[in-house]
Formats: C-alpha cells, sequence, structure tokens
C-alpha cells in the first residue's frame, strides 16, 4: 500500500511545478518523505528508494536533485 502511495505522490510531482521545485531543492531523503506526508501521502525512505529503483534515470532526475559535489544524495550513486 505505501509502494502504490510514493508511485501516486510520483505522478503529482509531474503535475505540479512548485512541488517539483521544492523536491528539487531537498538533500535528503527524510525531508523528501516529509514533504509527502505534509501533502497526504504516506511511505518510508525504504519505500521511497523502492520507487526510485524502478524508475529510469531521466524520470528520477526530472524531480530528484542529484546533487553536486558533496552533496547528499537521495539515490546512492
Amino acid at each position: 500500500m505505501a509502494q502504490e502511495s510514493a508511485a501516486s505522490f510520483f505522478k503529482a510531482i509531474q503535475q505540479d511545478q512548485a512541488l517539483k521545485a521544492k523536491l528539487k531543492a531537498t538533500t535528503d531523503a527524510e525531508t523528501f518523505v516529509k514533504i509527502a506526508e505534509e501533502r497526504g501521502y504516506q511511505f518510508t525512505t525504504e519505500e521511497l528508494q523502492k520507487q526510485i529503483e524502478q524508475m529510469s534515470p531521466e524520470e528520477v532526475a526530472a524531480f530528484i536533485n542529484p546533487g553536486v559535489g558533496p552533496r547528499r544524495h537521495l539515490v546512492a550513486r
């Protein structure tokens, strides 16, 4: 169920440019999940990671800032 919530959240991101911009500024998975919870989506960082693993790198880059330099990454490199 939570995995479906994560998938639904990613669909919502594609339709909401303000949300997409807010998430691009996010540097850690916990903050990403908190933003989702504020919008009524319930899933854990582990479920988030599982959903990200099912997506192409292009899809992930569309709404997650992959980071530069010493910044932390939502997606492990």
